[in-house]
């Protein structure tokens, strides 16, 4: 199991047709050689799996990726579930350069992001 980084810039859709580097995500995940999510080493990293959601025009968020079920959320804020930002069926993604993964995000829109990097991650 290693930590990743990874980088996500928004896919194409009605409001961006190029998608945009400027709307994306950066978090950190544990991947097992599959370079698919290993819930039990996240279990061990929780607190490493930071998230920061980015757009254009708007102060960065920041949270921690959590895995509920056999789901995972973005989470903002620990002490309530409001606002939590959903993936969709991260379970069985491959994280990889060239995939697309999707986020329900708290305005209720589900948006689709391209997976631009994946990189080891080293704690600082």
């Amino acid at each position: 199991m290693t930590l990743y980084r990874v980088h996500m810039s928004l896919a194409r859709n009605d409001e961006f047709p190029e998608g945009s580097s400027a709307h994306g995500y950066d978090f950190v995940v544990p991947l097992d050689g599959d370079m698919k999510l290993d819930p039990d080493a996240w279990k061990s990293h929780s607190k490493d799996c930071v998230v920061r959601h980015f757009s254009e025009g708007e102060e960065d968020q920041r949270g921690l990726l959590r895995h509920i079920g056999r789901g995972w959320v973005i989470d903002y804020d620990a002490a309530t579930p409001e606002g939590d930002e959903p993936f969709f069926k991260l379970d069985r993604h491959e994280i990889k350069v060239g995939e697309y993964l999707s986020v329900k995000e708290d305005d209720d829109e589900t948006r689709t992001y391209h997976i631009v990097s994946v990189e080891p991650w080293l704690k600082s």
